[in-house]
């Protein structure tokens, strides 16, 4: 058994490419993104430069304008990508466009794909996914789901409360979970922003800040949808969801992990340059602890996070190891930012100095794509089931 963490020589250049447009063209527009609000009109503009610089959506295949990498390489470049918060917005690699990207390429007919999948891959739109809702709806059990959908003549009708939804506010689009009891289960359907029975009701006030059109309260009236608005068949939602739900735990890894690099980058930096009590802060001994360990974490993240992509870029489900990824990686990201914070001192708390606008948006990590106490429930599981079909 042979392994090799080489990168292709292709590979290599769009990660010093990315380095460089990161560099050069996102991180000049940080600080405006964060005291104004970040909107479609810098997203436009910023995917507007990938395109011209030829980084467009690394991760998407070629024949729909993206780089055409295998998932283990795209884990290198995302993970470029996320070393600025706007970084996987202006390559078309960002939740939840991305992870919807990869559903409706796998599993949409092909009329969806040409009216769906095609201008979200090209960025002229943008998408959400609606399953959270408010308790004692679906949220980290999927089973409490209370948004139906029934038949109606020629097609569904949809309703039901939504929150929490990301990036509605804007939304060409929303991928939509539902219960349907006559089907036998859940059933994902596409549903137009315009839909008459679809409104945005507002938005939750949470402490991150830098997903284009926020999180939002959806309610779906009496929303009709036709036949062909149903993504996969009836009743196999949960099924198809699972398409989504690995790849995007660790897309999440990919992005995350970047921005918690760029975060150590800056506390290593603040620790080299400033002295505190007749010394360089990088030469005290609680300092260096915080510092080796972010190294030494940041090493170990990358290394599962490439293990896992390799699996899936294979063709392995990697459900498990999806989620003792999501778990590790999650968790080594907050505590990786948490020393970058407490090693940059009062600045650290600031968006001015980057760390801090890092630190809130990255804590939700921990929650979304299954809490971390979900997923160790689920390993735990899983583990206990091995010992007793081995006994």
């Amino acid at each position: 058994m042979a392994f090799d963490f080489s990168l292709s020589p292709r590979v290599a250049q769009w990660q010093e490419r990315i380095a460089r447009f990161v560099d050069d063209v996102v991180i000049p527009r940080e600080q405006d993104a964060f005291a104004g609000g970040l909107d479609d009109a810098l997203r436009k503009e910023l995917q507007q430069e990938a395109k011209a610089a030829g980084l467009w959506a690394p991760q998407l295949p070629a024949e729909l304008g993206g780089g055409g990498f295998a998932f283990d390489e795209a884990a290198v470049l995302l993970e470029e990508a996320g070393r600025s918060l706007l970084g996987p917005l202006a390559l078309n690699c960002a939740a939840p466009d991305e992870g919807n990207l990869h559903m409706l390429h796998m599993i949409a007919t092909p009329g969806q794909q040409r009216r769906y999948l095609r201008p979200l891959a090209a960025g002229d739109v943008r998408s959400c996914f609606a399953m959270t809702e408010p308790a004692p709806g679906a949220g980290s059990d999927p089973a409490g789901l209370r948004t139906t959908a029934t038949r109606a003549s020629g097609g569904w009708v949809i309703s039901g409360d939504k929150h929490l939804i990301t990036g509605a506010e804007g939304a060409a689009f929303a991928i939509v979970m539902a219960a349907t009891p006559e089907a036998g289960g859940a059933t994902m359907l596409l549903v137009d922003a315009d839909n008459p029975g679809y409104t945005i009701k507002g938005h939750a006030r949470t402490i991150d800040a830098m997903s284009v059109g926020g999180h939002c309260k959806v309610r779906f009236d009496e929303a009709y949808v036709p036949d062909d608005a149903v993504l996969g068949s009836p009743g196999e939602g949960f099924r198809y969801a699972q398409v989504r739900l690995a790849p995007a735990r660790l897309t999440h890894c990919m992005r995350w992990l970047g921005a918690a690099r760029r975060a150590h980058e800056i506390a290593l930096a603040r620790s080299v340059s400033r002295s505190v009590f007749g010394a360089p802060l990088a030469e005290h001994g609680m300092a260096q602890q915080m510092i080796a360990d972010n190294e030494i974490e940041i090493a170990a993240a990358r290394a599962l996070l490439w293990q896992v992509s390799w699996q899936i870029a294979r063709g392995d489900k990697s459900t498990e190891a999806s989620s003792r990824a999501k778990v590790f990686i999650s968790e080594v990201v907050s505590r990786v930012v948490d020393r970058a914070v407490q090693l940059c001192g009062g600045l650290g708390t600031s968006e001015e100095f980057v760390v801090g606008r890092i630190y809130a948006d990255v804590r939700a990590f921990r929650i979304y794509d299954g809490a971390s106490e979900v997923h160790r429930m689920s390993i735990a599981k899983r583990a206990a089931r091995r010992v007793r079909a081995d006994g």
